[in-house]
């Protein structure tokens, strides 16, 4: 069986549409932050989670934890801690889009941080990756996203 290293249609609009909804999640949990604080804005966005997913969990009628109580076969530990990083992220972002950078100069350094950080890791094979040397034309990418955060961030006037 061959795999592709192309992305089907189905796989970018789905990518797409994340993004979407992370600009909304963003938005949403600024305006929280904006009438409590970043912390309660945490709070918030991962109490509803939390319910949500119980919720859905219910609705597919499965089991929220593995039926041995640890952790499911085959995930390391440190794969668990993606919460604490959800939550910091939610707590920055709910801080940072409620200041001169506002939305979009959010998204875009958040955007930046993301590459930079999936760059390394495929460089180093953190995470459990597999190693992949970065090639020129992602150091270009990455430029190019930061040259358009800056645009976008000092732009406005």
């Amino acid at each position: 069986m061959t795999v592709s290293t192309r992305p089907s249609p189905l796989h970018l609009l789905l990518a797409f549409a994340s993004g979407g909804l992370l600009t909304l999640m963003v938005d949403f949990n600024g305006l929280v932050a904006l009438h409590g604080n970043a912390l309660y804005s945490s709070w918030v966005a991962h109490g509803t989670g939390t319910v949500a997913a119980i919720l859905f969990l219910a609705l597919m009628r499965q089991r929220p934890f593995p039926a041995k109580g640890g952790a499911a076969p085959g995930t390391p530990l440190w794969a668990y801690l993606g919460g604490v990083s959800g939550a910091v992220t939610v707590m920055l972002t709910s801080t940072t889009v409620n200041s001169p950078l506002a939305l979009s100069g959010t998204l875009a350094l958040g955007l930046g941080g993301q590459v930079v950080f999936s760059l390394a890791a495929d460089r180093w094979g953190l995470l459990g990756l597999p190693r992949r040397m970065p090639k020129p034309r992602d150091f270009a990418a990455v430029g190019l996203i930061f040259a358009g955060s800056m645009i976008i961030i000092f732009g406005r006037s």
